[in-house]
């Protein structure tokens, strides 16, 4: 067994402990070494092979931890890249990332995370489980659902792992987005011991408040509400601020009358009790999903004279929501104005929505034929024009029906998870996503996109249509939201054939129940809908299953492929009986004895038309709140296909992809284009720029170590993304990418 030997650590040293640095979430790094002056000169300071993307690595007492090796979790030297342990086999754990907790004398080590829904805690020194933990090493989280039977929970962890606050680590819940899904209380458990501390129950049970902004009952049956995304910590005063999803299902409501509190809300609630002590709905009765997901901002502005502190939230409005951190209190008038009416039978659409006065929003809030891509073809443009004009279109808030509507901003758009960056002082960053949708309900057993005419498909193939083909589209290639299913070009050094399946079954089974990168868990699915989403899903089209490794229940973990002697466990820490496992679509229990039997439509698909707007797809935009106003935008980076046309400053549709500030003035950040960027704070120019080679989704990292500042870039160890391969140009750095000024 190998053992990590915990390095020399100087008093100078600064880490990255958390998802995005710190509890605070604001990607800002206190130090001046790399600035201005510098940045062009840094250069490659090690590279590591092996690395996966998609999840946020944490770097603490010179170890970088991270998943790599096919899945594994690994743990490497900060200064060389150097390979110190690893645990194979981690498909299932928190896609997003991890946490990590020591004691006060630093002898206690530990990284934090759930696996297929069992949190669980391993030694960071060692890599081995910490079997005092909870039962058997685990706390089941499908254990104390109020309402819920655990046996028929699919999977809940959310992809992002949480927060520590003391010795306590706070959870949300990625419970699911169909009707009877549970609702996602948050949750906090004692790391030592993995007790359940308090729970905050984000649909409220009779007595609590918000209780009469529901029907009565409703969290028997109503789902969501869940913390899916990023959270906040202000050590200081002990406050965690929590974004909420919105209530299942989310673009229908007929069976949730009301506002709907804490639905598309943020709370602020007591670390250390989990009491609440204010909380700003976003959406009032949310049926277009706008719910907040990125970590809100702890920034401090001078208003009126005064320095505020304040809590700067935002969603997918695109809408900053500047707040007093302690009361709630607006900074700026925000003002609850009309919106347009729902025409769904028995919809009781709210009559107003809270629309900030300042300031400014950072994205675009309509969408019309003024608006199109100067950038499409002829052909193309009369489509986009087409359905533009065939769709209702009322701006933002209009309802959406069984008639094709324009959703703008839309539920993949604004700010999502990641998308959020700030200093000290008053200055916030945004990643803001101008993604309009073209959507529609579809009743029961309607045939979306068919017209009901279509003759029975496969159960694999009607699953992939309801819950995977809005992002990875109806021939699986992929769209702007997701990555392409099938191989969209041959490789005959590695007998691969164009529109052969990219992933094997145990990598689908791993992602459809545990989610990966910005996919959610689908825990409504049974084990018999899995297999037969896995069976679609590793055929080709017209043609057979996926042999190799991995293929069938019955085949056996791949391995990493690690030197025997680095290998220190494999897979979780204890296993969960196999349970009934959640709901499949086709077998939705009734709602609760005393409630109507409502219809249950569904969207025919989120339908992103991406690159169809104008550019800017993607944009960077600086806020200074002292002013307030927006100080600078530019896009983030480059769309690889525009800029083959020599267009460039464009960004790319749905790039989910953050940045970190530093404190020498300094923005860094990686759009889809393979280039890690650093920009002026002040003015938005480009200072730097570097081409890499494996895909990235995620968020830089950046640590000082033994006098040296270090930028981390975790990339794949292969090419991939939309392109599905492309390789990428010679003698660039694949894996994960550790940059610095060359050494003294």
């Amino acid at each position: 067994m190998a053992v990590a030997t915990t390095l020399a650590q100087s008093r100078a040293d600064k880490w990255w402990p958390g998802y995005s640095g710190s509890a605070d979430n604001s990607r800002y790094f206190a130090s001046r070494q790399i600035d201005k002056s510098n940045v062009a000169r840094l250069q490659v300071a090690w590279t590591y092979p092996f690395g996966d993307t998609g999840s946020a690595p944490i770097v603490v007492r010179g170890v970088v931890y991270g998943r790599g090796r096919n899945g594994s979790l690994v743990a490497v030297d900060a200064t060389t890249g150097k390979e110190l342990w690893i645990r194979e086999n981690m498909n299932g754990m928190t896609s997003r990332g991890m946490n990590y907790w020591e004691s006060a004398d630093g002898r206690d080590q530990r990284l934090i995370y759930a696996m297929n829904s069992l949190l669980q805690t391993l030694d960071a020194k060692t890599g081995r489980p910490i079997m005092s933990f909870g039962t058997n090493g685990v706390v089941d989280l499908r254990v104390g659902i109020d309402g819920r039977d655990p046996a028929t929970l699919g999977n809940i962890q959310s992809n992002t792992p949480g927060e520590v606050f003391q010795n306590l680590i706070i959870l949300g819940s990625a419970t699911g987005e169909g009707y009877m899904s549970p609702p996602g209380d948050i949750r906090a458990y004692d790391i030592l011991s993995g007790k359940l501390v308090w729970t905050f129950h984000t649909v409220p049970r009779p007595g609590e408040f918000g209780y009469d902004t529901w029907p009565k009952d409703a969290w028997k049956y109503v789902g969501g509400v869940n913390n899916w995304g990023e959270m906040t910590v202000d050590a200081g005063r002990g406050i965690v601020y929590i974004p909420l999803g919105s209530p299942t299902y989310d673009f229908y409501g007929v069976d949730r009358t009301g506002a709907n509190l804490f639905g598309t809300s943020v709370v602020a609630l007591e670390a250390r009790t989990g009491k609440r002590l204010w909380h700003f709905q976003i959406v009032h009765h949310d049926l277009w999903d706008l719910d907040p997901s990125a970590a809100p901002q702890l920034t401090t502005i001078r208003h009126n004279g005064r320095n505020r502190d304040v809590v700067v939230i935002s969603s997918k409005t695109t809408w900053l929501y500047v707040l007093d951190r302690v009361t709630g209190e607006p900074i700026w008038p925000i003002e609850e104005r009309a919106v347009p009416k729902s025409d769904m039978p028995g919809e009781q659409s709210w009559p107003t929505q809270p629309y900030p006065t300042n300031p400014p929003p950072h994205g675009r809030q309509t969408f019309g034929v003024d608006d199109i891509s100067p950038h499409l073809t002829a052909a193309e443009a009369d489509a986009v024009r087409k359905r533009l004009l065939g769709a209702k279109n009322q701006g933002p808030f209009t309802p959406i029906s069984y008639d094709f509507t324009m959703h703008m901003p839309t539920s993949n758009g604004g700010v999502l998870f990641g998308g959020m960056a700030s200093e000290p002082r008053g200055a916030v960053y945004v990643v803001s996503h101008d993604n309009p949708g073209i959507l529609r309900l579809v009743r029961p057993g309607e045939n979306a996109g068919r017209g009901g005419g279509a003759p029975p498909v496969p159960p694999g193939q009607a699953l992939y249509q309801q819950n995977c083909q809005s992002c990875h589209g109806p021939d699986r290639l992929g769209t702007d939201g997701g990555v392409p299913l099938l191989h969209t070009a041959a490789d005959p050094a590695n007998n691969i054939a164009a529109g052969a399946p990219r992933f094997d079954a145990s990598a689908i089974r791993a992602a459809v129940t545990a989610g990966k990168g910005r996919m959610p868990p689908f825990p409504h699915l049974t084990p018999a809908d899995v297999e037969n989403l896995v069976t679609f899903l590793t055929t080709a089209p017209g043609g057979r299953g996926v042999g190799g490794a991995g293929r069938g229940r019955g085949a056996g973990p791949a391995g990493s492929g690690a030197p025997p002697e680095l290998i220190v466990g494999s897979g979780s820490v204890s296993v969960r009986a196999e349970a009934p496992g959640g709901r499949g679509r086709g077998a939705l229990p009734p709602y609760p004895e005393g409630v109507p039997q409502y219809e249950r439509p569904v969207i025919n698909e989120y339908n992103t038309l991406g690159n169809r707007i104008a550019p800017p797809f993607t944009s960077i935009v600086k806020y200074d709140l002292n002013q307030p106003r927006i100080a600078w935008r530019i896009g983030f980076g480059d769309d690889p296909a525009l800029a083959a046309r020599g267009i460039t400053g464009t960004g790319a549709p749905a790039i989910l992809n953050g940045l970190v500030v530093t404190e020498s003035g300094l923005l860094f950040g990686a759009g889809a284009d393979n280039q890690i960027r650093a920009w002026d704070t002040e003015t938005g120019r480009q200072l730097w720029v570097s081409r890499f080679g494996g895909n990235f989704v995620g968020s830089p990292a950046m640590y000082e170590t033994a006098g040296r500042q270090y930028l981390l870039i975790t990339a794949a160890s292969t090419a991939g993304g939309r392109g599905g391969g492309t390789p990428p140009p010679a003698g660039v750095p694949m894996g994960w990418i550790a940059y610095a000024l060359p050494a003294k």
